[in-house]
């Protein structure tokens, strides 16, 4: 059973609406419904091939959760601030801090590649989708026989 395009659409418009910009949630909560959002979309179509296309939504979804932190934090200077606590040079963190690029195009830049990594948004809670699907279709998708039996001597 693989994922329709229809499915994968309604998975997209979900997450989509999630991680708006305008949302008035902290990231905690988001990260939150992202996870369940996830977990049961991944637990059901666990049987399906999916794993390829989870890795590019993934990478999207990634960049979606920088780009609600870029505005969230506003004003360049609190930009600038948030950037050197990330462990950036200040004259970079004030350079990078009043670019001109748009939210979308600084989430994909190395401004937040480099700062707001997988690693920290894992310490928030955040579960890639990769990972989730790893860790339940190995025990689902397990060969009959491969189990040790014990013998009865």
């Amino acid at each position: 059973m693989a994922a329709s395009a229809k499915s994968w659409k309604t998975l997209t418009e979900k997450l989509k609406f999630i991680t708006r910009k305008t949302k008035a949630i902290s990231l905690n909560e988001r990260i939150q419904k992202i996870n369940e959002v996830q977990r049961g979309w991944i637990n059901y179509f666990r049987i399906g091939k999916i794993s390829s296309k989870l890795k590019t939504l993934d990478g999207w979804l990634r960049n979606r959760l920088r780009y609600c932190i870029w505005h969230d934090w506003k004003k360049p200077e609190r930009k600038r601030k948030n950037l050197i606590r990330l462990g950036i040079n200040p004259d970079k963190a004030y350079a990078w801090s009043r670019t001109r690029k748009g939210g979308w195009s600084v989430a994909q830049s190395p401004i937040l590649n480099t700062t707001i990594t997988l690693k920290r948004l894992k310490k928030r809670g955040y579960e890639s989708m990769q990972d989730y699907f790893s860790k339940v279709v190995p025990q689902f998708n397990e060969p009959l026989y491969t189990r040790t039996v014990r013998t009865v001597v």
